[in-house]
């Protein structure tokens, strides 16, 4: 017997390469304010090095003792997912599938999505960084929802580089999508925009939505991680 309903807790965190506000890379660091944030479901952006092999700044097996599993999406052996887009999934959820989504762009970006399954309930997840241009923004975001249209339960997570508050590509997402706003997350020492969104298909129910601010998060990365609680009912 299916469960009548699930909760799951999805974050979104632009890590900046692990390099905090004291100019120094640190991988523990991240995994750390990960750990505070406690999702089950993270999108990560920025979490390869950008040139060469296209090494992940977050190893392996820093991620497993953390519990983590990686989502298949990477391309190269030493990545841990495509064009700095990678998903952290908590041990317990089965990972289905997952592929990229290429992007509309004039410098390399892209998307990557999977479906999950838990507790005999199935959902998509998808994580984007968007470009700074505001058509491309839209464009970009259009293919994403094309690709996810009739995925059934969706939420998509990411640095949209958005800044205004309810305009401006975000109604690319269209009817059916809701565009939640956790609040400022950027630059993560003094906030200012709401550059980091949680957006969910109908199916899902909002518990929770907020920025995570601490001491760690805020010397971590320039970004501050967002997260939301949704609840899925069979």
């Amino acid at each position: 017997m299916l469960p009548a309903a699930m909760q799951i807790t999805f974050a979104s965190y632009n890590i900046h390469k692990a390099v905090g506000v004291d100019g120094k890379r640190d991988a523990d660091r991240i995994i750390r304010v990960l750990h505070e944030v406690g999702a089950d479901v993270v999108a990560l952006q920025e979490a390869d090095r950008r040139f060469g092999e296209r090494e992940t700044v977050l190893p392996r097996a820093l991620l497993e003792e953390a519990q983590w599993q990686v989502v298949p999406v990477a391309e190269r052996a030493r990545s841990i997912g495509w064009h700095g887009n990678a998903l952290l999934v908590r041990r317990g959820i089965e990972v289905l599938d997952a592929d990229r989504i290429a992007l509309p762009a004039l410098e390399p970006r892209g998307a990557v999505r999977a479906r999950l399954g838990l507790e005999g309930m199935e959902f998509c997840v998808a994580g984007m960084h968007l470009d700074l241009s505001g058509l491309l923004r839209k464009r970009q975001i259009e293919t994403v929802c094309r690709t996810m249209d009739e995925a059934g339960p969706c939420v998509l997570l990411g640095d949209l580089n958005e800044w205004s508050l309810r305009g401006g590509s975000l109604a690319a997402f269209g009817k059916g999508w809701e565009v939640l706003a956790p609040g400022r997350s950027f630059p993560g020492t003094r906030p200012l925009a709401q550059l980091d969104r949680v957006v969910h298909s109908p199916h899902w129910q909002v518990s929770e939505c907020q920025v995570h601010h601490s001491a760690l998060a805020v010397a971590a990365s320039d970004h501050l991680p967002v997260k939301a609680c949704l609840t899925l009912s069979a």
